[in-house]
């Protein structure tokens, strides 16, 4: 008996340790619908610029505050920041906590999934 317990806490374990795993990944169609309202301030086409935030085409790998002509605060100049999804979950969660004086003007994401949805779009759609 107790050995069938051990073996249903860790059939329990894995399959929750699969379901985080899905839902760090994120799903990219549920991000472009929380993407959306993130349009009212960065385009998906690539090579747009002059939107009211930066150009986000080419974001992961890229060092905060170097995009473009854009004009970023010299808080995001000075953050040393290289956008990953790692880096990028912290930002979107809460902006002025991690650069703080930031322009962006956004309070945050404060759901895990959807912040992992949105990087999973982003991933996709700004290569």
């Amino acid at each position: 008996m107790k050995g069938a317990r051990v073996k249903g806490a860790l059939l329990l374990a894995g399959l929750l340790a699969g379901v985080c795993a899905a839902q760090a990944a994120g799903d990219a169609r549920r991000g472009g619908k929380v993407f959306e309202e993130c349009r009212a301030c960065h385009a998906v086409e690539r090579g747009v610029d002059g939107q009211v935030g930066p150009a986000l085409h080419g974001l992961f790998g890229r060092r905060a505050g170097t995009a473009g002509d854009f004009r970023f605060s010299p808080a995001m100049k000075r953050s040393n920041i290289n956008w990953s999804a790692q880096t990028l979950d912290a930002y979107l969660a809460d902006p002025q906590a991690v650069v703080p004086a930031n322009r962006m003007p956004y309070a945050g994401l404060p759901g895990a999934g959807d912040r992992a949805d949105l990087i999973e779009y982003m991933r996709e759609v700004f290569k």
